[in-house]
């Protein structure tokens, strides 16, 4: 059975401040944020009652807003606390978490500095993103679209607008058969897939692309984390999209990807192998740490 329609169902919203009933938490059709992208999200998972590093979630929103030039008109400790109470209103411990804040529909031209900034936490139970199967390792195809230069977009904001070519990749790929895309970057080197970060084994080393023109993921930098602890040598650089075959292991990390191990990218195939595994295990097990373990665990 297909899940319901996002905008019919039952819970709660929290949503400037106040909490309303779930199909009442509407915009108007000339809000800014929908015309003109001006709006910044996080997406974040529960684990066992408490949201994985809420507060790194909580404080890139704010510098997310702080780069497309906006003030999120409440605390980073205010929303942390919105996104508890979010989860706990819904009756959920396992979930994903979706805060968003964009600009109302005060102003409808390219300039909007007097729109009110209007936030929104929602929250649900999502399991992985690629379900049940993932550990057998999802498929990739090569997207035609290339994640911009950081010098003609915000690329250091998990900001709206430059999800739409991850929407356009994934759709292509799945039309072909994959699962999602991997993209390049507007030189030609790789990137990221749709919507999380990659990672290449070489010569029993992890190697993943510099985050320049993409996101920095939250989980991207724990998997790397974790990767050091284990005494696995970890590198950062460019990766020339002529490299992907001589990867003896791919896996994608993300909040919705989790860790998720790769088979195939376009003709090249992988066999998920001890590095993905352990940091499969690894993160599985992080995660369900209390908070206050998840910090000494990164000391």
């Amino acid at each position: 059975m297909a899940p319901p329609p996002f905008d019919d169902r039952d819970g709660w919203i929290w949503f400037d401040g106040s909490f309303v009933p779930w199909r009442d938490a509407k915009l108007h059709v000339l809000t800014h944020g929908l015309h003109y992208a001006s709006g910044v999200f996080e997406g974040e998972r529960a684990y066992s009652g408490h949201v994985f590093k809420l507060r790194e979630h909580t404080e890139r929103l704010f510098e997310s807003a702080r780069i497309l030039g906006f003030e999120i008109p409440w605390t980073v400790a205010e929303i942390d606390a919105a996104c508890t109470e979010t989860m706990r209103r819904n009756g959920l411990t396992e979930a994903y978490l979706r805060p968003i804040a964009y600009r109302g529909s005060e102003m409808l031209a390219v300039a909007a500095q007097n729109t009110r900034i209007h936030v929104a936490i929602a929250a649900w139970a999502w399991p992985n993103l690629f379900g049940e199967d993932r550990m057998r390792g999802i498929t990739l195809g090569m997207a035609k679209w290339r994640r911009p230069a950081p010098d003609t977009a915000p690329t250091a904001s998990k900001a709206t607008g430059l999800y739409m070519i991850g929407t356009m990749s994934k759709h292509a790929a799945a039309a072909e058969g994959f699962d999602d895309a991997l993209m390049l970057d507007w030189k030609g080197d790789v990137a990221e897939a749709t919507g999380a970060n990659a990672f290449f084994v070489f010569d029993g080393a992890l190697h993943t692309p510099s985050p320049v023109g993409f996101l920095d993921g939250i989980t991207r930098r724990t998997v790397m984390n974790l990767a050091r602890q284990a005494q696995m040598k970890v590198v950062e650089r460019t990766i020339a999209a002529e490299e992907i075959g001589r990867a003896s292991e791919v896996f994608l990390a993300g909040t919705a990807a989790e860790v998720t191990p790769v088979r195939r990218i376009g003709e090249h195939h992988f066999t998920p192998g001890r590095i993905t595994e352990a940091l499969v295990a690894e993160y599985g097990r992080l995660v369900r740490m209390s908070p206050e373990e998840v910090l000494r665990r990164a000391a």
